[in-house]
């Protein structure tokens, strides 16, 4: 058995995690663009509470997937998410700027990781480029709030907002493909991936 389709194993037992993912970044994002005008401690504590929240299902996944090829990738995701939270929970006050760092470093690893696993899964679940598309986003928002740090308050928020929403978007997406993924025979994949596992 290839070791993508272990991998598509463990993601599709887990796709539940991956919709808790989705569904915690689109209240997050809903929420930001509610309140735009929100003062820089709400937040922070509303990031610091979504990353822990990603960070620890992350982590669950890792642990549920302990043994696949690249559960490792799905540890050190939930390790930078829970670091993040840990910074910005413990440190309320941090400034608006130092803020901008942590999340942009944050977006920057969350991605790159989401990157590699949608790339190890590509030759066995269809729309693994929902995945691919999520890490991109978190990618790019990681790329605009580094190169403008000191864009205004709501502008950031709403940076954020967006990422959120269209992140949560498609891991909501990604959830229900391996769902219905996970429900049927592995040799019914799509034709167009079957020569990957055959």
């Amino acid at each position: 058995m290839r070791v993508e389709l272990i991998d598509a194993n463990v993601l599709a037992r887990n796709w539940w995690v991956v919709m808790l993912r989705g569904l915690v970044a689109i209240l997050f994002g809903i929420a930001t663009f509610v309140a735009p005008g929100i003062s820089l401690l709400v937040l922070v504590l509303m990031f610091g509470g979504y990353a822990l929240a990603d960070g620890v299902l992350a982590l669950a996944s890792a642990i549920r997937g302990h043994g696949s090829d690249r559960w490792w990738v799905l540890l050190l995701q939930g390790i930078v998410g829970i670091g993040a939270a840990v910074v910005t929970l413990v440190w309320p006050g941090i400034t608006a700027f130092a803020l901008v760092w942590v999340i942009a470093a944050w977006a920057l690893v969350t991605g790159a990781f989401e990157v590699v696993v949608a790339f190890r899964l590509r030759r066995v679940i269809a729309h693994e480029w929902l995945l691919a598309l999520s890490g991109l986003a978190s990618i790019v928002l990681g790329i605009l709030l580094m190169t403008a740090p000191a864009a205004g308050a709501l502008v950031l928020v709403l940076w954020i907002g967006a990422y959120a929403l269209v992140s949560g978007a498609l891991l909501v997406a990604l959830a229900l493909r391996l769902r219905s993924w996970g429900r049927t025979p592995h040799g019914a994949s799509p034709p167009h991936r079957a020569h990957a596992y055959a």
